[in-house]
């Protein structure tokens, strides 16, 4: 099961932010503390579902004390969390035919929150599935 420190940080009237820095370009975010796991797991589990499919070498992970060592007085800092995957995760392939307004929408809160737009649709399907939208 891979697992990597991630650092969270919020500044003022933002969301938590999450990011991993032995993976540039993953990233999350979340309204609530309470969320940032289950979104942080979703955004690294795709991340390296990318990386496996490009053929991309995956970096062993950062110990805890480097990564905070480097990021502690980072503005914004708010703490270090480990996140872990499930190995081996089955995605299917989908099509959509979507609105270009409808899409255009959903791309500009999917980037507000630092989420790509699969990981936003699925993040907000899920949420309206428990009945939290």
């Amino acid at each position: 099961m891979p697992a990597y420190f991630a650092v969270i940080h919020k500044d003022e009237g933002s969301t938590y932010g999450v990011s991993w820095p032995d993976l540039p370009g993953c990233t999350s975010a979340a309204d609530s503390l309470g969320e940032v796991d289950a979104l942080a797991r979703e955004a690294l589990q795709f991340h390296l579902e990318g990386m496996r499919e490009d053929g991309d070498t995956i970096p062993a992970p950062s110990s805890f004390e480097e990564v905070y060592a480097t990021h502690a007085e980072d503005e914004g800092f708010y703490g270090v969390v480990l996140v872990s995957v499930p190995e081996q995760v089955t995605r299917r392939p989908i099509s959509l035919r979507v609105s270009e307004i409808d899409l255009a929408i959903i791309d500009s809160a999917a980037a507000a929150r630092h989420l790509d737009r699969t990981a936003f649709m699925v993040s907000a399907s899920k949420k309206v599935a428990r009945g939290e939208a």
